[in-house]
């Protein structure tokens, strides 16, 4: 019997299933030009439901990742918080379980203490002014800091500005809302922000604020255009003021423990592809505020514009009290025009 006829195809067979074998370590493997090619799913978790903006934009960073990588790494969007609110995700995050996640800044600044300026009221001036600050030096440094909680900070999406409304009457002056018991979330801040304006602070879970505006247990609350509209608030509350208090961005993040394990290639890769996936989350955000913002006026809603230098005046106090630590980032924020 011929032993080497048949022990070197043998070897061969071993050999390439061994290849195989190691390329397919986190995913499917393919083959280039007789290369075995590694294939790579990621996760990306995100608490809003599926045609939500910031979700818009996970999709739009999915595509262009696999595109750009001619398919060799997929990211997989979990939509409507199906791994987790946005605390459990961070934690997953920081762990390396999950790849990427869609988060807001505030519940971010629990684990890195300088996204808490995002927090400060009337930190920005205008949108624009907030697009410059986020894309340029200072948004970079900002997330840059999370890797001292063992993320990558990729890009940022716009989550709007909330603004005070009421059943009451126009508001145009802090001193306005003198009196009035506003709906806010449980945080020590906006508590803070609704005294400082003179009204008083009414800690409520969202689902019970249409009810209590409806039979006056309260006189306002405040969030973006489109939860404003989209709760029905409007119906009961009809005086909305654009004061736009409140711009704290979302932010897309990557595991730290993840990133480290992708070449220094297709880290770049993946990073311009969450930035220019910013484009198509801040339309889809944008779209969607118009659509609320017809509806609410279409309904005969009287909306008022302020001037923003005398509610930030109002403010001072929480600047003194929140953003000591953070000063010259604060005012390098509010040099930028």
């Amino acid at each position: 019997m011929n032993w080497k006829r048949i022990l070197i195809p043998a070897l061969s067979v071993t050999l390439v299933l061994g290849l195989t074998a190691c390329g397919s370590t986190g995913g499917n493997t393919g083959s280039s030009g007789g290369t075995t090619v590694k294939k790579v799913t990621l996760r990306l978790a995100d608490n809003q439901a599926a045609d939500y903006p910031t979700v818009m934009g996970d999709n739009e960073f999915a595509r262009l990742v696999k595109e750009r990588t001619n398919g060799r790494i997929e990211v997989s969007v979990y939509p409507s918080a199906q791994l987790g609110d946005e605390k459990t995700v961070i934690e997953q995050l920081q762990l390396g379980a999950i790849d990427f996640g869609r988060v807001n800044a505030a519940p971010l600044a629990s684990f890195d203490k300088q996204l808490n300026v995002f927090n400060l009221p009337y930190l920005f001036s205008s949108s624009d002014q907030m697009w410059k600050v986020l894309n340029g030096s200072i948004g970079d440094k900002m997330l840059d800091g999370l890797k001292t909680a063992k993320m990558v900070g990729l890009t940022y999406y716009d989550s709007g500005a909330r603004s005070f409304y009421n059943s009451k009457k126009t508001v145009v002056h802090p001193s306005d809302l003198a009196g009035m018991k506003i709906r806010v979330q449980q945080s020590d801040i906006f508590m803070d922000l609704v005294k400082a304006l003179g009204a008083s602070p009414t800690p409520m879970a969202y689902g019970e604020v249409y009810s209590a505006l409806q039979t006056g247990v309260i006189d306002g609350a405040e969030n973006n255009w489109p939860s404003y509209f989209s709760t029905n608030h409007y119906q009961v509350a009809k005086y909305l003021t654009l004061d736009e208090h409140s711009r704290t961005p979302e932010i897309l993040v990557a595991s730290q423990a993840s990133w480290n394990k992708l070449s220094a290639d297709d880290q770049k890769i993946l990073l311009q592809a969450a930035k220019d996936s910013q484009a198509v989350q801040r339309k889809s955000w944008t779209d969607l505020e118009e659509k609320a913002k017809k509806a609410v006026k279409d309904k005969g809603n009287v909306v008022s514009d302020v001037n923003i230098d005398e509610w930030q005046k109002a403010v001072q106090p929480l600047y003194d009290k929140y953003g000591k630590d953070y000063k010259d980032v604060i005012d390098q924020i509010r040099a930028t025009k």
